[in-house]
């Protein structure tokens, strides 16, 4: 019962986005693939991994990866763990609720070379049947918690659509 607020997060996702910072040359655009998978318990294993993309859409090279558990509460309460490859985990809290999961930082641990992480936000939202929309907030080296990455994807027609029953 606990994962009622995010069943409809079951599955693969893929699509693109659009990312940028002021601490980069230039924005730029990725794809992205998302996976929420369950073993029954109250938690979701999750997994992200994207690719920079160049003009005419082919992969440059691979960019952002990440894994980790949303553990989900009672009344929607959501707790991520999620780390990087970079040397960043981040310990974030949130809410589920209305095809929406929303959180924000409680932690940031790094490793002592990785690059200054402060705070994160993070949002996954149903926009309409079969589409996410993610989008990823970020105060790093300096600069204030301001927007990073936008994606808008579609669930894998390989997957199964999950039910409530």
């Amino acid at each position: 019962p606990l994962l009622t607020p995010v069943l409809g997060l079951l599955g693969t996702w893929r699509g693109t986005g659009r990312g940028e910072y002021p601490t980069l040359a230039e924005d730029f655009a990725y794809e992205q693939e998302v996976t929420f998978s369950h073993d029954g318990r109250p938690f979701l294993r999750y997994e992200s991994r994207a690719w920079l993309v160049g003009p005419d859409g082919g992969p440059l090279r691979p960019s952002a990866r990440e894994s980790g558990w949303f553990r989900l509460q009672p009344d929607g309460r959501v707790e991520a763990l999620i780390t990087q490859p970079t040397g960043v985990a981040e310990i974030a809290a949130g809410h589920a609720a209305d095809g929406t999961v929303d959180l924000a930082t409680h932690e940031v641990a790094l490793t002592p070379t990785a690059k200054q992480v402060d705070a994160t936000r993070r949002r996954y939202t149903l926009t309409e049947p079969g589409t996410l929309t993610c989008a990823h907030d970020l105060a790093a080296v300096g600069v204030e918690l301001r927007h990073h990455l936008s994606a808008r994807l579609t669930r894998d027609g390989h997957q199964p659509v999950p039910t409530d029953g």
